[in-house]
Formats: structure tokens, sequence, C-alpha cells
């Protein structure tokens, strides 16, 4: 009953060390207790353990290298009459589903995950079993061999279990038994069993000692997670950027195509008029060649605007994931955002707000204060590497002995070869086994080692780099604090511009379109020559591909400005999971 007891105290044991180890809660710089989030603890939970099914899959299956990548989804969504019908949100919705390169950001976060889950592998235990067998023959060089060719068969088998604990104790417990058959006649028990069943136990004193100290990797794991989340985020924002800048540009290639071939349709009807008038004669042949030029360069603008037009749409088919479908990759994009310019009485912006709302959004400012974070986990690692190694050692051990008992006399004959067996007592493995959980034959046993480096550079120089990475990722955060601050300073400065500029451009639109009405009316008055109709109307393509130009310019440095402050995704509803 008692050997019972104990052996389900050893298994219990090492079952509650596993599970512990996996779930507890680690304590951070501050000493304060940390709970994994969900996330992480189910990355650790699913992780099959001996002797579960799972666990024979997991271990003994083969991973299949191949790589499925899904079709670009919701795209038939907003297919229209044979277009891409899309607004500026829905844009945006097919980049978040659909662009491979925001795929990868996330997808790079999961080593982070994997990382947490490895930094717990220094808790898993381990178990190892181990049998041989081994006949061996040699010639007897004594009398007290017993026998003249001495055969020997060996059969050792053992166990052991190790694990490591929060604490930073190794525990070690192991079980082993020998077996032995000879034809020596002087063997007492033959075939004998010897089993040995030990405890130790190893609590280091002071280098790596405490739970908060074993816990240092897993603690720094977590960090870099944290850190890779706010550095995800700062990169789905860039590349959200780089996909609202790809449809602003076809929004701004379509207007300009529009105003191009609004300035052609001018200069066509302005030649018809000169041919007619050339018929008629009112004007002379030389005064046909301006209209003529005017109108091929129009039809030239026309055609390049065309072709941007088509290098922009391409670009955005690109960020939707259009392009990897055959169906959709030509299909023609209508962008249904306009391009509006912004209210005359909007209010100033108030530039020390947005830096300071940038100052506490920016994911890259987050980032970086963990990574801060981090370097003084990193220091107090190697902090506690520099200490001496003393550590308190205690064992514990039984030992167990059993076999068929052989009772001899005349050992010794007068050749020295031979005995007699008066009587055989049965036993075996079991009576090993007995003797070892009776704990009849103890040992035991404390000890304390010190591992003292006489002089460890190495481990100065970790520390000494763990200082300097501080010290540098210190600088690093006031030089991002100071551009931060630079670079919304700027995007308001942009903001503001551009809304005058779009005001001015409305302005200077307006008066050329004036312009053009008056010159055409001298003209037909016959108090000004075509050459002047002629230029009025070209600059009222310039003014008004000037409009155009700057109404995105707004678009893009409002865009600029949102990134810069870190509200973007806020105001593109988007969020990252």
């Amino acid at each position: 009953m008692r050997s019972h007891i104990l052996l389900s105290l050893f298994l219990a044991f090492g079952a509650a060390a596993v599970a512990g180890d996996n779930t507890a809660p680690a304590a951070s710089a501050s000493g304060a207790q940390q709970i994994l989030p969900s996330s992480e603890i189910c990355a650790i939970c699913d992780e099959p353990f001996f002797p579960k099914p799972a666990y024979f899959k997991k271990h003994l299956g083969t991973v299949s290298p191949k790589v499925e990548l899904k079709d670009p989804v919701m795209l038939e969504d907003y297919a229209t009459s044979g277009k891409l019908e899309l607004t500026l949100k829905n844009f945006l919705q097919l980049t978040m589903s659909n662009n491979p390169d925001i795929s990868i950001q996330v997808v790079s976060v999961e080593i982070q995950k994997d990382a947490i889950t490895r930094a717990f592998g220094i808790f898993d235990p381990l178990a190892v079993t181990r049998f041989t067998t081994t006949r061996q023959q040699t010639p007897s060089s004594s009398a007290l061999n017993g026998a003249v060719s001495l055969n020997t068969l060996t059969q050792p088998f053992s166990m052991s279990y190790t694990q490591l604990l929060s604490s930073g104790a190794t525990v070690a417990m192991s079980f082993s038994n020998t077996r032995l058959s000879t034809n020596s006649s002087f063997a007492t028990y033959n075939p004998s069993h010897s089993s040995n069943m030990g405890w130790n136990v190893t609590q280091p004193l002071l280098k790596g000692r405490g739970g908060w100290v074993t816990r240092l990797p897993i603690t720094i794991a977590r960090s870099k997670l944290k850190s890779s989340t706010y550095s995800l985020e700062d990169q789905v924002l860039q590349l959200i950027v780089n996909a609202e800048l790809a449809y602003w540009a076809v929004v701004e290639a379509r207007e300009n195509l529009r105003v191009q071939e609004e300035s052609l349709a001018l200069a066509d009807t302005a030649l018809k008029r000169s041919k007619r008038e050339l018929e008629l004669g009112a004007i002379s042949s030389l005064e046909i060649f301006q209209p003529e030029a005017n109108y091929a360069t129009a039809q030239i603008n026309v055609v390049q605007a065309r072709y941007r037009l088509a290098q922009a749409e391409d670009a955005a088919r690109r960020q939707i994931g259009a392009d990897l479908s055959p169906k959709f990759r030509d299909m023609p994009l209508v962008l249904t955002e306009a391009v509006t310019p912004p209210a005359a009485g909007a209010s100033g912006l108030d530039r020390e707000s947005l830096i300071a709302k940038a100052l506490g959004r920016r994911a890259d400012l987050k980032a970086l204060s963990e990574t801060l974070a981090g370097d003084d986990l990193s220091i107090a690692q190697t902090n506690n590497a520099l200490l001496p190694d003393l550590s308190l050692t205690a064992q514990y051990g039984s030992y167990g002995q059993g076999g068929v008992g052989r009772t001899l006399t005349n050992v010794f004959q007068s050749d020295g070869t031979s005995s007699q067996v008066v009587a055989v007592t049965p036993g075996g493995f079991g009576d090993a086994f007995s003797q070892v959980w009776g704990f009849g034959y103890p040992t035991y046993g404390f000890g304390l080692t010190l591992r003292l480096p006489i002089r460890d550079r190495a481990a100065a120089a970790n520390l000494a780099d763990a200082v300097v990475s501080k010290k540098l990722d210190t600088l690093r955060s006031r030089s991002l604090t100071q551009n931060i601050r630079l670079q919304v300073a700027q995007a308001v400065s942009q903001v503001e511009n551009s809304k005058a500029s779009v005001e001015l451009a409305k302005i200077a639109r307006d008066l050329a379109q004036k312009r053009v009405d008056a010159d055409q009316k001298r003209y037909e008055l016959g108090t000004t020559t075509i050459f002047f109709v002629l230029a009025s109307q070209n600059d009222l393509t310039t003014a008004e591909s000037n409009l155009v130009r700057e109404s995105i310019n707004y678009r893009r440095n409002l865009l600029t400005l949102l990134q810069r402050t870190g509200e973007l995704l806020d105001e593109r509803g988007i969020r990252i999971q």
C-alpha cells in the first residue's frame, strides 16, 4: 500500500509541475502579476503532451510544405454592368482583404507569438527511458570467477524525469533496474535484479534564483510581441496610405482626362469655325495654322492622359487584388469619390493639440516605448548572468535487490571451479522493486556548489551591450518624438496651404472661364483675333488642371495629416485583429 501511495505522489507531482508552469501568471518587471492574453494561453495549451493522441499525431506525423493561397474575395460584390464601382471605403476594404503586403505583415507577427511558446519550453518536462542488453564471454583469470569461461548477460533498464520549476529549481526523478545473469558458480542471486530510485533537487541561490528571473525570457517574448503588434499597426497604416494614394491617383488621372477632353472639344470647335471662316474668306490662310496646332496638341494631351489613367488603374487593381483574377483584371474602375474642395468656412487646425494627439497615438512611438521596456528586462537578465552560481543540491535514493536466491555449499572445491547448490529461493524483479519502495536501504545527502567566474568578460560585455541598447533606444525615442512634432507641424501647414490653394485655384478657374467668354464675344464682334481666343482657352485648361491638382493635393495632405497623428485607421474604420 505504501509503495502505491508513493508512486501516485510521484506521478501527481510531475503532472502538477507541467500544468502549473504552462498556465501560471508571470511577474512583470515591477513585480506585479501579469496574466497571458487569451491568444497566448491558447497557443500554449494547444501544444499536446504525452500520452494524448494529438501528441503522437503531431510528433510522429509530417507537415506538408504546400501553401495554398485563396483567390481574391468580395470583388464580385462591387461589379456592376461590367465595371468595378468603388467608394473609398469599399476600396480600402478590398485592400485589407486581398492585398498580400498586408497579409505578410499580419503573418509575420505569428513568429513573435511562437516565440512566447518557445520561451515556455524551458519548463517542458523531459522523460528518458533506456534499455540495453549485453552478453559478454571472457576467459577466467581467477578461481574466484566461478567458471572456466565466464558468460554474463547484463540487461540494464532506466527511466528518468526532469523538470524545471518556476522558482529556478531543477527536479530530477529516476528509476533503474539491472538484471544480471551469469554462469558463475559463486553467484548468490542468479539471475539477480538491482533496483535504484532517486530524487534530486538543485535550487540556485544567487544566479537564476526566483520565478521572476526564470520567467524573464517569457516576459521578454511578450514584450517583443507587443512591440511587433504596434509595428504591425504602423506597417498596415503605411500600406493603407499607399492604397489611398493609389485611389486618389486614379481620380486625379480621371479628372485630368476630363479636362483634356473638354480642351479638345474647345479646340475642335475653334478649328471648325476657323475652317468655315476660311471658306467664307473672312480670314486669311495664314490664320488657320494656330487652330490646327492647338487641336493637335489637345489630341496629344488626351492620349497621354488616357495612358496615365490606365497606369493609375493598373496600380489600383494591384492594391485590391483585381490583377490576380482574369475576370477583373481588365474591368474598368469607377471610383465614386468626388474631388470636392474643402468648405470655405472650415476652421483652422490646432497644431499643438494635434501634436499631443500624435504623441499619444502613434504606433511607432508605442513600439519604441515597448522596446525600452524590453531593454530594462534585458539589462536585468544580463545583470543576473554576472552573479556567482551558488546552488543547493538535495538528493534522496533507495536501493533494492532481488532475484533467484541460491544457497551454496562447498563453495571452493579442490579445483576451485564449482560449488553445490543446496537450496533455491524463488524471486525476481518484484523483490527488488518492493525493497526500493520500502526505503530500507536509503541514500541521502546535501551539498553546495559554487561556480565562481574569476573573470567573465563575455557576461560583462553582454551587460554593457544591453545598457548601450537602452541608451540608443532612449535617443531614438527622443529623435522620433522630435520627428513626430515636425511631421505634424509640416502636415498642418500643408493642409492649410492646400486649402488656400484650392480657393485660389477656384478663383483662377472662374476668371479664366470669364476671359474665354469675353474673348469669344470680342472675336464674334471682330475686335480681337483667333490667337487671343485660343490663348484664353489654353489658360482655362491650365486653370482647370490646377484646380484638379490642388484638390487632389488637399486630399493627399489631409491623408498625410491623419497618418502623422495616427488617426487614419480609426478614421477609415479599420481594426487590426
